[in-house]
């Protein structure tokens, strides 16, 4: 997941975001920010760590600066001469404005989510909402609008990436409203401005709620010992306290709980997280959406939202996942009827039915039983460290990068933070650095996603700035008698990340806009989606998952193979829950009527019942369900859609000489989807990489919806 703070359409997108000296680093010297930044001057780059806020008012005086110098730079682009008007004083002046704004929204948002300081979260989301304020007036800057608009009235002989630059800078005044007379204009901005600091809001309580839930010994029966031996689960002599807002406890419970009165207790504290506060804000979210998209000219928020993206419009999006509903529907109910006759032996009742809090322990009780395999155990194969190390060996060989901690001090928000630096394996150019932030926490996102710090941009004086990033996860923490121990899950959810990373890392964008991951957003899954396949290849699995009681110990080829059948086995179930949250948000934003009264939770609990397993009644999934506020809404469909594209391009390393170790592959990889990012049509990019255009059908095939 790639986190997205609700900002204005130009600014959003600027922020989405040399000579070569021959060198080749060696792997004895760990980098240090001193070394790293050496040879960034050699090879006529910038890389900056950021210069972190550690106090309330800090966090005040840096939004103060950024609006004081952002207002100045305006008036200077406003100021221009209309005869003597450039690229480089317009849309990229503005583009040069959009790297300043994302360095300082991208840190305080980084402090929202992650500071164990709660007063610096606090200052932290204030100070967004302010930020925010500001930059939607951005968009309505009339007089730089203007010198925009008389540039792109001399029709400049652009092509490539400055041709693209001016014509979506323009498109995006459009869809801001600055076509519209004055009163309407305004009254957009308005709104525009309220729903950003709705949004804020919606996102910080998700992350600031704790829902605690106590359990007996006897109700955790199933979990393994090893996860109840944590220090801060134990709240007396019998009983556990656990929180359900966080996910690794949640999957914990969900998964390996015989008791289904835990299970379901779980779930209900988990969908009903942050209720209280966030289903009227989503109903005011929603409102606001479709008043916006109203007074733009569009039918709906979710024709607004996919104009921009590849499937161009709502109409498509939907019937995209219709038909995946459609299609899937006898491969879930065999599934389901699989799954049944677990529950019926194991609770003695002979009409017995899979329920919503079921679901997901009956899967993992069928891996066990019918395809022998054990998630929990597992366990043993995937230290954290060694799968980190191992991934980064597979990527080096595919992607061409030596990938190394960095020794000494360096900025960061947690003593748990560590940074990597990333270079270029034949030539010893910087491509840009990497936190990690692995483990959880309290006040932290209690999710996984990748956070943009500083996006990859081309600067006026030559040099390249090359991207710095975070990942911010919460995989299981070390104990005192044992490592980190992943879930194979959980490998697939690092290479997913990591993917994340690898896409902003090796931008070669000469523009902030199209850096990295600024891609249209239902495309921008599909390369970590695609990564995924290589955690479930015998190869990749042999150069680092071994048991660390006793390295010489791998996992069985037949065991890999009853791990995918598994996965097939439930991948109905898996892909219907997706399409649920994919339909509710359709549901909530193709509506056309901008004046109706909105219940987010009516609408969208009979959609999860109908399109998954009937929901717990009083429950609202809606509530916790972070995405609706963090950039995909009426997005959601993309994951599905990449997944898609991810099946597609994967077909270029399964038929690869060296398969997912494929060098050749591995560097058109980089060169024609990671290094380009949104700096082209995305279509052409997989074109280039494919040498053809995509198709659905290897994804309908392993899906099961084709044969």
């Amino acid at each position: 997941m790639r986190p997205l703070t609700a900002i204005s359409l130009l600014a959003l997108a600027l922020l989405a975001a040399c000579a070569r000296v021959p060198s080749r680093p060696t792997a004895s010297a760990s980098p240090t920010v001193a070394s790293m930044q050496r040879a960034a001057t050699r090879h006529r780059l910038a890389l900056a760590l950021p210069q972190l806020e550690t106090t309330a008012d800090a966090v005040g005086r840096a939004v103060d600066r950024m609006i004081e110098s952002g207002d100045s730079v305006l008036d200077r682009i406003a100021a221009q001469d209309r005869a003597r008007l450039t690229l480089s004083g317009t849309v990229g002046a503005l583009d040069d404005l959009g790297v300043d704004i994302a360095l300082v929204a991208n840190r305080l948002n980084l402090l929202k989510e992650t500071s164990p300081d709660p007063k610096l979260r606090e200052a932290a989301t204030a100070q967004i909402k302010r930020l925010q304020d500001w930059i939607v007036g951005l968009d309505y800057r009339e007089d730089v609008y203007a010198v925009v608009k008389a540039f792109a009235d001399t029709k400049p002989p652009l092509v490539g990436e400055p041709r693209r630059l001016l014509d979506e800078t323009l498109r995006d005044y459009r869809r801001a409203g600055l076509g519209l007379p004055k009163g309407p204009r305004d009254e957009v901005e308005k709104l525009r401005k309220e729903l950003a600091a709705k949004e804020t809001d919606f996102q910080s309580n998700i992350t600031e709620s704790k829902t605690l839930v106590k359990f007996t010994a006897a109700e955790l029966a199933g979990l393994p010992a090893d996860f109840l031996r944590q220090p801060a689960l134990k709240a007396g002599a019998d009983e556990y306290t656990l929180n359900a807002n966080i996910t690794l406890q949640y999957l914990m419970v969900m998964e390996n709980a015989a008791s289904e009165a835990a299970r379901k207790r779980m779930l209900a504290a988990r969908d009903t997280t942050a209720k209280d506060k966030n289903v009227p804000l989503m109903n005011e979210i929603v409102r606001l959406r479709q008043q916006i998209a109203t007074k733009l000219g569009y039918a709906s928020w979710a024709d607004y939202q996919t104009e921009v993206k590849m499937v161009k419009n709502a109409a498509t999006a939907i019937a995209f996942m219709q038909r995946l509903k459609t299609g899937l529907q006898p491969k879930l109910d065999a599934e389901l009827r699989e799954l049944v006759p677990l529950k019926r032996r194991a609770t003695g009742d002979a009409r017995a039915t899979i329920n919503l809090w079921d679901w997901r322990y009956y899967a993992n009780q069928l891996k066990k039983e019918k395809y022998t395999v054990d998630a929990e155990a597992l366990r043993v194969f995937f230290t954290y460290e060694k799968s980190l190390a191992g991934m980064f060996r597979v990527y080096e060989t595919i992607f061409a990068i030596r990938i190394a901690g960095v020794a000494g001090a360096f900025p960061k928000w947690h003593d748990d933070v560590k940074l990597y630096s990333v270079t270029d394996i034949a030539t010893g150019e910087p491509l840009g650095a990497l936190y990690l932030d692995m483990f959880p926490r309290d006040g932290k996102y209690n999710h996984f996603a990748q956070f943009p710090i500083t996006p990859g941009k081309r600067l006026a004086d030559g040099r390249y700035q090359r991207p710095v990033a975070a990942l911010i996860c919460n995989f299981p923490p070390p104990q005192k008698d044992r490592p980190s121990l992943l879930s194979h899950d959980e490998v697939e959810t690092l290479f997913h990340e990591f993917g994340h990373a690898m896409h902003t890392l090796l931008t070669r964008a000469a523009y902030a806009r199209f850096s990295g991951t600024s891609v249209p957003g239902d495309f921008v899954e599909a390369p970590s989606q695609m990564l995924e396949n290589w955690i479930w290849d015998k190869q990749v699995l042999d150069s680092f998952a071994a048991d660390y009681r006793d390295p010489s110990k791998k996992i069985p080829a037949e065991t890999i193979g009853k791990l995918k059948a598994a996965k097939l086995a439930t991948i109905g179930a898996h892909y219907r829950r997706q399409l649920s949250f994919g339909l509710l948000d359709m549901a909530l934003h193709a509506r056309t009527n901008s004046a109706e009264k909105i219940d987010c939770v009516k609408i969208t609990n009979p959609i999860l019942s109908d399109t998954f397993l009937p929901v717990i009644e009083g429950t609202a999934f809606i509530a916790n369900f972070g995405h609706m506020a963090g950039g995909y809404d009426a997005s959601y469909y993309g994951y599905a859609w990449a997944d898609a594209i991810a099946q597609d391009l994967a077909t270029e390393f399964e038929k690869a000489p060296k398969r997912y170790f494929d060098t050749a592959a591995g560097r058109r990889l980089r060169d024609e989807i990671y290094a380009p990012g949104g700096s082209r049509d995305v279509n052409e990019s997989i074109e280039r990489f494919l040498g053809r255009a995509w198709t659905q059908e290897p994804f309908l095939r392993y899906i099961g919806v084709t044969k």
